[in-house]
């Protein structure tokens, strides 16, 4: 696997008290490519809406179920998965490519949740479909998936630890997740601490608007004003973030 950039501990945790949305407006800030090509679809749905954010590292995997596996059984290749873990810096999040044209089976369960959660993993995303919600739901463990399932198929891991492509964007090992209700979106690795220390400033500039309404006797120039000066709040953050 290749070097991974770590971001500390206390900044993931960070990245934990803000929705997905207030994420994604702040790495738009940084202005590194497209606003439409780091953040996934929205096939990929979160299966626990109530669940608070998931933060981590990708952990990475390509999946089939349509047909058996040429040896080992339906949980072939979790050993070797969960022993790729040791290899991140911090909490995995699970991604998975499901290979097959349609989706044929479920992705995951409880059993294969139950595990990755109790060897440090954060949530987990798949392309494919899930199933046993309820038993899923019922230890707080975040998955997002392109709908549901019944059954388990054939299922097997192919390859662990190389780049995927899931919810249109591709995902490489190590790469920072954030993901709740809202969907799931990437945040590159070296922005990663200035995104969970730039959100705050962020939503106070957002506040000034919201805080305006709130008061009597709101008019057209009063909100006018009270945007405009969020908007240069908001630029100055940019600016100081592009800046560094």
């Amino acid at each position: 696997m290749m070097k991974i950039h770590a971001i500390a501990p206390a900044d993931l945790e960070l990245l934990k008290k803000y929705d997905t949305p207030t994420i994604c407006n702040v790495v738009e800030l940084f202005d590194r490519g497209s606003r439409t090509a780091f953040y996934m679809v929205r096939r990929i749905h979160p299966c626990f809406p109530k669940l608070p954010p998931m933060v981590g590292y990708a952990a990475t995997a390509t999946f089939r179920s349509a047909f058996p596996p040429t040896s080992g059984n339906v949980y072939s290749g979790l050993d070797q998965q969960i022993a790729a873990f040791a290899e991140l810096p911090g909490p995995p999040v699970v991604v998975f490519q499901d290979l097959d044209t349609p989706v044929m089976a479920a992705t995951f369960g409880e059993i294969m949740c139950t595990t990755y959660k109790s060897f440090g993993a954060a949530g987990l995303i798949t392309s494919g479909a899930a199933r046993d919600l309820d038993q899923v739901e019922a230890i707080c463990f975040p998955c997002f998936a392109d709908g549901v399932i019944c059954a388990h198929g054939y299922c097997h891991i192919l390859q662990v630890g190389v780049p995927v492509h899931v919810g249109g964007v591709q995902v490489t090992p190590g790469l920072i997740l954030h993901g709740d209700r809202n969907g799931v979106t990437t945040i590159a690795n070296e922005i990663a601490s200035e995104v969970a220390h730039a959100c705050a400033e962020y939503m106070a500039a957002e506040q000034l608007v919201l805080d305006y309404l709130k008061t009597p006797n709101i008019n057209p120039k009063g909100y006018g004003e009270a945007r405009m000066e969020c908007k240069n709040r908001i630029d100055a953050l940019a600016k100081r973030l592009k800046g560094k």
